[in-house]
């Protein structure tokens, strides 16, 4: 299973380069706010040229969801960072890998339908998720955090919406 899954990130690694390149040779990362809302590259390509979101691109590949988030949006995903992932118990990610309906209502909790800025987020105090539930926003000491998760990265545009990036994978309530 999990050769499997390296093999379409791996794969899907490779076919996001292309796009990427154009992105990053047509004004990517020289600070002018107009490319980053024009950006070139999907939700999906996006995490997976970042390097940070490996476990989260395997977990979206498992779930069958990479083909919904690299689809026509907007969404606005909150991505929790491999570190991220790696606060999970022991055995969790595996257990997940093989368990594609509740690794599917984890994910979707971590998406919310439309283009939100961090400006927008700051000013909200909870947001309905794709999953249903919604997550509690708040402000503390000049952060944003998502239930217990920080915001510790905001407004990385993509061509299909945005994403923040957080330090803890949020979990949905129990039904």
């Amino acid at each position: 299973m999990k050769k499997s899954i390296l093999f379409t990130l791996a794969s899907l690694f490779t076919l996001s380069m292309g796009s990427m390149a154009f992105a990053d040779h047509h004004g990517e990362g020289h600070g002018d706010k107009k490319h980053h809302m024009h950006a070139k590259a999907d939700i999906v390509d996006t995490a997976i040229k970042a390097g940070q979101f490996k476990t989260l691109a395997a977990a979206l590949t498992a779930a069958d969801l990479a083909k919904v988030l690299k689809g026509e949006g907007p969404f606005t995903v909150f991505a929790p960072t491999d570190e991220a992932f790696a606060k999970l118990p022991k055995g969790t990610v595996d257990a997940l890998l093989k368990d594609k309906k509740k690794l599917s209502e984890i994910l979707l909790y971590h998406v919310v339908k439309g283009k939100v800025p961090a400006e927008a987020v700051v000013k909200m105090k909870s947001a309905k998720t794709v999953a249903g539930p919604e997550v509690s926003i708040k402000v503390k000491d000049g952060m944003v955090y998502l239930n217990n998760a920080k915001v510790i990265k905001t407004d990385i545009m993509t061509s299909n919406g945005i994403i923040h990036v957080i330090d803890t994978v949020i979990m949905p309530p129990k039904k």
